[in-house]
């Protein structure tokens, strides 16, 4: 027997792969979701069907969950609005909700990525967009999570994070059932890190299996990935346990071997010889990593941190870099200690 609702009103703002599996997930834990989908025609067709037939085709919605195109509507009353937009869109969705919001409002984010240009986190981005208005309290959401198997019902785990414990807690409490499972955290930072950078590792770990370079490379390109994701989370701030937890270690796993992985389906690609911008055009969601590795390697320069798969993977997406060249140049750099 599940849970009982413990919260009224849900809004869901982002009618991705993501977003969708969310609002089917969390259904059971309010008496009423509210999805907000950016496609009018989209918005249209799943009233009608009950389908994401584009991001997330062959899941029925449940009946509680009401689909939305206007945000004034979307977050009407609601409790807790939980954020699902590509990172480059979060700044502009901020400023339009932002008349539609209370500080009464728990705002969670699930967005993996950093915000090109600031290299802000999405929860910077957040309370920077608000705080001349109101003191949010914002929470993220990450983990090893692919939107299919959540919308399936099976088993997953992720983390909570926030500096506000009691807003964790509360996110944790609403969030949490019989087929998924939250854990709390105080460390934003290395939370957001771990969800944005593992993106950039897992290009990587395309490129290997599409050269067909075999287990031992894509195993040793996870453990140092790993490596240079906690040195730069730590110089933000953020702690060694959490990049060995869920948010860092287990998403990068997943991200780096699962077949449903977008930004590991974009190595594999560029390995076949195609171009990144044919690849991108091709794709229905957004890779992050895509973007993110730019950002990624100048947050490196920022703070002194040493990103060598993350700089390889700058020169193989920006720079036109052959990904043969750069793995070998991965290898070829001068010998150290562990």
């Amino acid at each position: 027997m599940e849970n009982p609702p413990l919260m009224t009103n849900l809004a869901v703002i982002g009618g991705g792969s993501w977003g969708t599996a969310l609002a089917i997930v969390l259904a059971p834990r309010f008496e009423r979701v509210r999805l907000w989908v950016y496609e009018p025609d989209l918005a249209q067709r799943m009233c009608t069907s009950r389908e994401n037939d584009v991001y997330l085709p062959g899941f029925q919605l449940p009946a509680k969950i009401t689909i939305h195109n206007e945000l004034a509507s979307a977050l009407d009353g609601a409790e807790i609005v939980l954020s699902v937009v590509p990172s480059h869109l979060a700044r502009s969705l901020y400023k339009q909700i932002a008349p539609h919001l209370t500080p009464a409002m728990h705002l969670v984010s699930a967005t993996k990525g950093l915000e090109t240009g600031t290299l802000m986190r999405v929860s910077e981005v957040i309370r920077q967009v608000l705080e001349p208005k109101l003191a949010p309290r914002v929470a993220v959401i990450s983990g090893p999570t692919f939107a299919r198997e959540v919308a399936r019902g099976d088993p997953t785990a992720l983390v909570v994070a926030s500096t506000d414990r009691e807003l964790a807690e509360t996110v944790q409490t609403a969030f949490s059932g019989p087929t998924f499972r939250l854990y709390t955290s105080s460390d934003p930072v290395g939370v957001e890190i771990g969800g944005a950078v593992k993106n950039v590792v897992a290009i990587g770990a395309g490129v290997c299996h599409g050269l067909g370079l075999g287990h031992n490379a894509v195993a040793a390109l996870i453990t140092r990935g790993l490596a240079e994701i906690s040195r730069l989370a730590m110089a933000m701030g953020g702690q060694p346990k959490t990049l060995a937890g869920l948010a860092g270690l287990g998403d990068l796993v997943l991200t780096c071997t699962g077949d449903l992985s977008r930004n590991r389906h974009v190595g594999l690609e560029l390995a076949k010889g195609r171009k990144l911008d044919e690849i991108v055009e091709s794709m229905k969601m957004v890779a992050e990593g895509v973007k993110t590795t730019s950002a990624t390697v100048d947050l490196a320069r920022r703070h002194s941190v040493e990103m060598p798969i993350a700089q390889q993977m700058h020169a193989m997406l920006q720079l036109g870099r052959p990904p043969q060249e750069a793995i070998r140049q991965l290898m070829e750099r001068s010998l150290k200690g562990e």
